[in-house]
């Protein structure tokens, strides 16, 4: 939407809140082979969702979905982006980051150790998922103030 908005001229996005974001399509790295675990959210269940989102595979090479894929990530909205060390995703978010503190937008980052894909909505239960909630809303309380 970021992309889009940029390009269209609008409308002005303030920031974005990114939890453990899918960037890339034909991502290959180390997260999704590292973390396979069949009782957790792993490659296989990655590869579910595009295959249930994409209406053909070659729409996953365009930057509108595969964000990572795009030429410039400049004049995008400061981001705060969040991943978790045991989640097939962590990398390729923690690679939008770079990418897009690269292209001169403000980005906080942080990685939650110890846990999996899904953990954000366990703020109830998992404390880490109390203090990435936290976090996001702190983001984005001053995002919008």
């Amino acid at each position: 939407m970021t992309l889009m908005a940029r390009d269209a001229g609008g409308p002005a996005i303030r920031a974005q809140l990114l939890v453990y974001p899918n960037t890339d399509y034909l991502a290959d790295t180390e997260s999704r082979r590292e973390n396979n675990d069949p009782l957790l959210f792993n490659s296989k269940s990655v590869q579910w969702y595009w295959d249930n989102y994409l209406t053909s595979p070659e729409d996953g090479n365009t930057p509108l979905v595969s964000p990572l894929r795009a030429s410039s990530h400049a004049g995008l909205p400061q981001a705060l982006v969040i991943t978790a060390e045991y989640d097939p995703l962590r990398d390729e978010g923690e690679q939008y980051a770079q990418r897009l503190r690269d292209s001169g937008v403000p980005v906080e980052s942080t990685r939650y150790p110890g846990v999996a894909h899904g953990f954000f909505a366990m703020a109830g239960t998992l404390d880490a998922g109390s203090r990435a909630l936290g976090q996001a809303a702190a983001y984005l309380r001053t995002a919008f103030a």
